[in-house]
């Protein structure tokens, strides 16, 4: 454990400063400043010994949070690396990204604040990095069996990098011009900057992971020819099938899924040309979903120039206070501020759609809405609610449904569960024998956690279908579920 006495000397959670909202809004950098060092290691001292760490259920990835806090907390970073390496390829990736389920269902976060664990665990990697202890492992022998995986989102990577270390060629496929999938084009440069994911990238490709980008699997090479080609498949294609929105007006000039907003504004942040994006620019802007992509949506429009940014949720504003009918340790739904909120803006909450209003030009031009309430036959309108707002571009940012099913999952030929979603079994293997799937392909849209978790278990079903046998780790089965209630 780390100080026996660090949860009674230091109550206050205490996190790095985020760079002032005028400033930061100005660039595409990320918005936290560097923490303390010895700020961090009494935060790392505040994990108790508190006997059964029920952290651990709340990481699909089973990282031994405790033992690397207390590494930290003593100042013994190579330590806490390779505990944290142990059961996470890529801490600087969940660090950055994951919600943290981990803190929710942190022991000492019953009575005071948690354990800032996520921000000790992104402190330990991005050090790593900087002594130059994050070094390729390439393995020791070839095993002579080839695996192809169609994704190279955290899934697609996670398990491309255990099946590289264990052994196997593998090539990961990816249809954008650069590995990374939403990585890359869906998270902003803003939440986690490029660089984080391609030095990662580097360490893969000097192990031995070939990526194969541009290439339209399910077009340019079909599922028929893959199965050919290599001895196993892995589909780590995720959710894109993205949620819509039946409203009129739908069609009208200016309202895109989310998207097909967001990999056009990466790439114009990181200098690259994009020839006819929609920018926020000018606009009033409105982003339907609530969501972090939402978020992601609202940050990028800030950064455009947008006039106003207005978000809105179907559901109520959530309360501040854990609901009692989501008790610790499961993860609660409720009132939280990223970054990209603190930017300005407005949030709305229980309104609903009802027609998107055009120009004459065909144009978006205003959102019709209404507030809601939920009955006995679902949402109701309040009447006398009703109002327009105005709005020359509109941001659909309301979730996906599943994986795109035409192309490579109908060439294939594998089964679909009531979902949608590709079917597996206890092995992550689908109904067509040596095709595998993980992350949100299989299991719905989901945390980057959980998608790490599924790459690494996956791996050891596509190695034991290869070898016979596996050495490899499996954090999570395919029935596992998040602590929610």
């Amino acid at each position: 454990m780390a100080d026996p006495q660090g949860f009674l000397k230091t109550r206050e959670r205490e996190l790095p400063q985020r760079r002032p909202v005028p400033v930061r809004i100005l660039d595409w950098n990320e918005v936290y400043q560097p923490q303390d060092p010895e700020q961090l290691q009494r935060q790392a001292g505040r994990c108790m010994d508190c006997g059964i760490p029920f952290c651990h259920s709340g990481c699909p990835l089973g990282n031994l949070i405790p033992e690397w806090n207390d590494l930290a907390w003593r100042g013994d970073w190579h330590g806490a690396i390779e505990r944290l390496h142990a059961t996470n390829n890529f801490p600087e990736f969940t660090g950055r990204l994951c919600p943290a389920p981990c803190e929710t269902a942190c022991v000492l976060g019953i009575n005071q604040p948690a354990v800032t664990i996520k921000q000790v665990e992104v402190t330990t990697i991005d050090r790593a990095w900087q002594a130059g202890e994050v070094i390729p492992q390439p393995p020791e022998r070839l095993s002579g069996k080839t695996v192809a995986v169609i994704g190279s989102g955290p899934a697609g990577l996670a398990v491309a990098q255990q099946l590289t270390r264990a052994g196997h060629t593998v090539a990961v496929y990816e249809r954008a011009d650069k590995p990374g999938g939403l990585l890359r084009y869906g998270i902003p440069e803003f939440k986690m900057e490029k660089s984080v994911v391609d030095r990662r990238l580097a360490q893969m490709e000097a192990e031995g992971t070939r990526f194969r980008c541009g290439v339209d699997v399910g077009g340019a090479i079909t599922g028929e020819q893959l199965r050919i080609r290599y001895d196993a498949v892995v589909l780590a294609i995720g959710a894109t099938v993205p949620r819509e929105l039946p409203v009129p007006g739908r069609d009208a000039r200016g309202v895109l899924q989310a998207m097909d907003f967001l990999p056009d504004a990466n790439r114009a942040a990181l200098g690259e040309p994009v020839a006819g994006a929609v920018t926020a620019a000018g606009k009033d802007v409105i982003v339907i979903g609530g969501g972090d992509t939402g978020a992601d949506c609202i940050g990028t429009s800030h950064r455009q120039g947008a006039r106003s940014v207005t978000s809105l949720e179907i559901l109520p504003q959530p309360g501040t206070e854990r609901p009692l009918n989501q008790p610790w340790p499961t993860y609660p739904m409720t009132f939280r501020v990223a970054s990209a909120h603190e930017e300005g803006g407005e949030r709305l909450y229980a309104m609903s759609t009802q027609e998107i209003l055009t120009d004459a030009a065909g144009a978006v031009a205003g959102l019709r809405v209404t507030e809601v309430r939920l009955g006995d036959q679902g949402f109701e309108p309040v009447a006398g609610t009703e109002r327009v707002l105005p709005a020359q571009l509109i941001l659909l940012a309301m979730g996906f449904l599943g994986p795109q099913r035409d192309g490579l999952v109908d060439q294939l030929g594998v089964e679909l569960d009531e979902r949608g979603n590709v079917k597996r079994d206890n092995d992550f293997q689908t109904s067509v024998p040596g095709v595998f799937v993980a992350g949100d392909a299989g299991r719905g849209q989901s945390l980057i956690v959980w998608a790490i978790a599924e790459g690494r278990s996956a791996a050891r079903g596509v190695d034991s279908y290869l070898a016979g046998t596996s050495q490899l780790p499996r954090p999570i089965s395919p029935t596992d579920r998040p602590l929610t209630v």
